[in-house]
């Protein structure tokens, strides 16, 4: 009778397993996975191919969410070029070769574009469209620019393997990005934030020079995950890598001269300014007035132009010193106070020239009485 009883007891345990298991079921607990998980989990095993590997949330974290249009007071876009020559843009160069996991910009951007985890954008020469009507189709672009790789597949199941050796990176000594300038009205502040990167190859042409061939756009919230775990050293005299690739485009680290601004005629900065004087000119004159914008939109408070007319009166005075000591002056003052410097040094100068006269005359004057005393004493000896 115990024996059944304990047989009873097991069965009615198990059919209320079995019904809490159900209900854990149908309360969401456990859920068949969708299209959407199944595309997030092949993005993520496609990222780990490229040596890093890549959540959905992490790419979330990385992209740059714009402002509302209404938000904004200023947008501008600005092309510039950077010559990785410069010692400023040496660390998106080196090393060339892959050295204890360290890889340069190039490396990184052909990795990821070859195994189809970044998509990229044809080059349309300033009419940049990121859809994917102009999305760029790889094995094409490769054969265009004589890349070896291999090609696994076909169609869309196809996958492009280039080995290390075969990599150009000593040809891409130029990258063109394509930099947005935003003031937002909420922040008060002009935001700066690098939109898409172009690698460039330079290659030498039948004739001789030296020929610039834009390969391909890449948009750089996508890049930004494989960039942030790249760390490079800025100089030669720390070889700590403190900076990350993505900090060094953040933080506007790179030196790159403006080649072109987005125009109604689509025209270059050598096309508008032929003359290379004019041209440097309005190169500095937009990027000044790009880093000034800010400064000229709002009324100053009450405390800051306070703090302004006390600044102006301690250099009335001289109170205020530059960092080798001598006083700031305004534009009045410092007129003035050249202008006494000039009429100081001018007397002096006189002061001096007449001083010398005087010298040179008495000199003369003694000398020539020396001479008629020496001759009066000679004669007297001859009488």
């Amino acid at each position: 009778m115990k024996l059944t009883k304990k047989i009873f007891s097991l069965v009615i345990l198990g059919m209320i397993a079995a019904g809490a298991l159900a209900q854990v079921e149908s309360g969401g607990g456990v859920r068949r996975r969708s299209e959407r998980d199944k595309k997030n989990n092949a993005s993520a095993t496609a990222s780990a191919q490229g040596g890093v590997r890549i959540t959905p949330r992490m790419q979330d974290f990385f992209e740059a969410k714009s402002p509302h249009d209404a938000d904004l007071e200023f947008i501008r876009r600005i092309y510039r070029r950077i010559d990785l020559t410069k010692d400023a843009n040496t660390p998106l160069y080196f090393p060339e070769d892959v050295i204890d996991g360290q890889e340069n910009l190039f490396r990184i951007i052909m990795k990821v574009v070859a195994n189809g985890t970044v998509p990229a954008y044809e080059y349309l020469d300033g009419r940049e469209i990121f859809t994917d009507q102009y999305k760029l189709n790889v094995p094409e672009m490769l054969d265009r620019f004589d890349i070896y790789y291999k090609q696994e597949g076909s169609g869309k199941n196809s996958s492009v393997t280039i080995e290390e050796a075969d990599v150009p990176t000593g040809q891409v000594l130029n990258y063109y990005i394509l930099e947005k300038w935003e003031f937002d009205r909420r922040s008060n502040q002009m935001k700066t934030r690098v939109e898409a990167i172009c690698p460039v190859l330079n290659k030498i042409s039948d004739f001789g020079g030296d020929t610039r061939y834009p390969m391909f756009w890449v948009k750089f919230d996508a890049l930004r995950p494989f960039l942030a775990n790249q760390y490079i050293f800025l100089t030669d005299d720390n070889n700590l890598p403190t900076y990350s690739l993505d900090d060094y485009f953040n933080l506007g680290m790179y030196d790159g001269e403006i080649y072109k601004t987005q125009n109604l005629r689509n025209l270059s900065m050598n096309q508008m300014f032929p003359d290379e004087e004019d041209l440097k000119h309005a190169q500095d004159s937009i990027d000044r007035r790009l880093r000034e914008y800010g400064k000229h939109l709002w009324v100053p408070t009450r405390e800051e132009y306070l703090a302004q007319k006390e600044k102006e009166a301690a250099a009335a005075q001289g109170k205020l010193t530059d960092s080798n000591g001598e006083p700031i002056l305004n534009v009045v003052d410092e007129g003035q106070v050249v202008e006494e410097k000039r009429t100081a040094t001018a007397k002096k100068r006189t002061t001096t020239k007449k001083k010398r006269a005087a010298q040179k005359s008495s000199s003369s004057s003694s000398g020539s009485q020396a001479n008629s005393n020496a001759s009066k004493s000679v004669r007297r000896r001859k009488k």
